[in-house]
Order: C-alpha cells, then structure tokens, then sequence
C-alpha cells in the first residue's frame, strides 16, 4: 500500500500561538488523520518536510512566517567536532538497547521528571501518560526506543522512527540530574552511528529554527541539508541560508 502523493488530502489548523517564537502565530498543516499509512508514503513525506506526532503527519504551514526548516544530517559526510567528540567519550560507558515499546513505568517515570525539570513552560506540561503513550507511539510499525543505561539504571531514551532512507529523530527524553553529559547531544549522535551501521543516508532532526535556543542547536552537526524552496541544499561553513 503507498498512496500518490497527489492523492493525499490535507488540512490546516486555525491560526495558533507559535511554540518557538514568541508573539508569532502558527498555522499547521495536517495529512487527512484517516489516510492509511506505510513506511513508504511516511518517507516520502518526510523528503518533503513533514513530521510526526503520534499518529498525526505535520507540517508548518504559516503564512507570514518561514523559520521553520526542515533539516537532516547526510551521515557519511559528518565528522564529530572538538565537543562531540567529547561527548562521545564521555558517555562511552553506556549501554544501549532498542526496544519496540516505551509504555513501562520505568520510561514515563524518567519522561515526567524530564517534562518537570526541562518543559515546565511547554504545551506537554504537566507530564501525562495518555499523553506520552499517544505523543511517542509506534503507529506504523517503524518506530524505536533507544534505552541508555549505566549499570542497569535508565538515563535516556531516544525515540526513533526507520524510514526508508534515514534514521528520524522524534523525541528525546533524559534524566536532568545527569545534565554533565549532554544525552541530548549525545543521542543524535549515536543515531548518526546507527544510520551508518544501517547503510541509510541521513538522520532528520526536524526543524531548524535559527531564534530559538531548542531548536537552533541543530546547526552543530555538520555538514546539515536544509530544505528550502523543496529543494535539499547543504549548509556552508555551518551557515544555514534561509529564504
């Protein structure tokens, strides 16, 4: 089953606060939530600068607005800088196991103290397990949870979707009291190992968003391609254009 792209119906939501920028409205873009979906179409959407929540395909759709870019990493040109490799070394006493579910007390219990400590500001806050179950669900079949342990003790957990080109990067969740070593930072780059043990070309990281600090960050891992103009273009000398 993989639906023609100009098959798909959309919807946009009304005008909304923006969760990056402040005093800006957004207005999203929704694939119909009834059209059937395989790891095929979901890749093709992806090349076009879609993501997911849950079971919902999404993307910025705002009028007077474009800071948001979609932007992947093509694993097999990226080489860790001074700091990433840091990083890597510093958490190289880790263990990692990928699971096919993340509804065990042990993961909400760490995705609440992560919600608590690093979001209470943001539209997941206070933390709630419907939430967290329909937010990081695995609805096609195609997603993973990467569990970081120290000595059997759970640090993080990435959220990872399989496409057929790349590795996606959903959702990341940690233990704040380890904030020394960077399982933010950490994680995408062991996405970027596993997509090159994979043989898949990229790791999408979502949106790039040059003002706002949880979103510009994506710009350290280089070289990163953007989408601009539907076009995927790679950034120079860390400088991302935008349009």
């Amino acid at each position: 089953m993989t639906s023609s792209l100009r098959d798909l119906k959309v919807y946009t939501t009304y005008p909304h606060r923006c969760s990056y920028l402040e005093a800006e409205e957004a207005t999203t873009l929704f694939i119909d939530p009834r059209q059937a979906v395989d790891q095929t179409l979901y890749s093709n959407l992806s090349m076009l600068g879609f993501r997911r929540s849950g079971n919902h395909i999404y993307r910025p759709h705002c009028s007077h607005c474009n800071a948001c870019i979609p932007a992947r990493v093509p694993v097999n040109d990226f080489q860790p800088n001074r700091t990433q490799k840091r990083c890597i070394k510093r958490n190289s006493d880790l263990q990692v196991t990928v699971r096919s579910s993340v509804s065990s007390d042990e993961s909400y219990a760490l995705y609440d103290r992560y919600i608590r400590a690093r979001h209470a500001d943001g539209d997941m806050y206070p933390p709630d397990r419907d939430q967290f179950e329909s937010f990081l669900n695995n609805p096609w079949d195609c997603t993973e949870y990467c569990e970081f342990r120290k000595d059997g003790r759970l640090l993080a957990v990435a959220v990872v979707d399989l496409m057929l080109d790349g590795l996606s990067a959903i959702y990341t969740f940690f233990d704040p009291s380890e904030d020394s070593r960077s399982l933010g930072r950490y994680a995408v780059l062991w996405q970027i190992e596993r997509s090159k043990e994979l043989g898949l070309p990229f790791v999408y990281l979502g949106y790039w968003i040059r003002n706002c600090s949880k979103m510009s960050y994506k710009s350290d891992y280089q070289p990163l391609e953007t989408l601009i103009n539907n076009q995927w273009t790679r950034s120079t000398e860390g400088l991302i254009e935008t349009f």
